[in-house]
């Protein structure tokens, strides 16, 4: 079992617009779809609100502030805390996608990030944070040819000296 980021980011770092992705790319989704399949999505509320549903083949656990919010067919949990917490205890793959602040508050947790960068920088009013940062390091690599071309990379946290050279 990993707890993971998986993330869509266009060059600068924008990931949301108007509780929405800002673009469309064929393919990201699939690639999205395959990477989670079968784990345990933790998002925020606005992100759950902006996919509207839970999604197929996979649990989904929210994080929500707001007393007493639930949706059918969904965990929620006040904190990243608590809904890691659920989520670990399933045995299950966890995937952390979005939004903003979930990511801010995950990153020094996770065990990887699953990221694909948008070939283009759009206007946004959601960011992900600075990435790559010191602790990981780039495990997989796949450039995509799509309407707007991106890459996958797959970073892993590195976990002892020896790893960081």
């Amino acid at each position: 079992m990993s707890v993971t980021i998986v993330v869509a980011r266009s060059l600068n770092n924008v990931i949301g617009k108007d509780d929405g992705i800002p673009w469309r790319v064929k393919g990201e989704q699939k690639l999205f779809r395959e990477i989670t399949m079968g784990g345990v999505l933790v998002m925020g509320r606005k992100t759950f609100e902006s996919i509207g549903r839970p999604l197929p083949g996979r649990d989904t656990i929210i994080v929500s502030r707001t007393p007493g919010y639930s949706h059918e067919g969904c965990t929620t949990a006040a904190t990243l805390d608590a809904a890691l917490d659920a989520a670990t205890k399933t045995g299950k793959d966890v995937f952390i996608v979005g939004g903003g602040e979930i990511y801010r508050q995950a990153l020094e947790r996770v065990d990887g990030v699953h990221i694909s960068t948008i070939g283009q920088e759009v206007d946004g009013d959601v960011f992900f944070p600075d990435f790559p940062v010191e602790g990981f390091r780039l495990v997989r690599e796949k450039h995509y040819r799509s309407n707007i071309d991106y890459t996958y990379q797959y970073f892993e946290r590195v976990t002892n000296e020896q790893d960081k050279r």
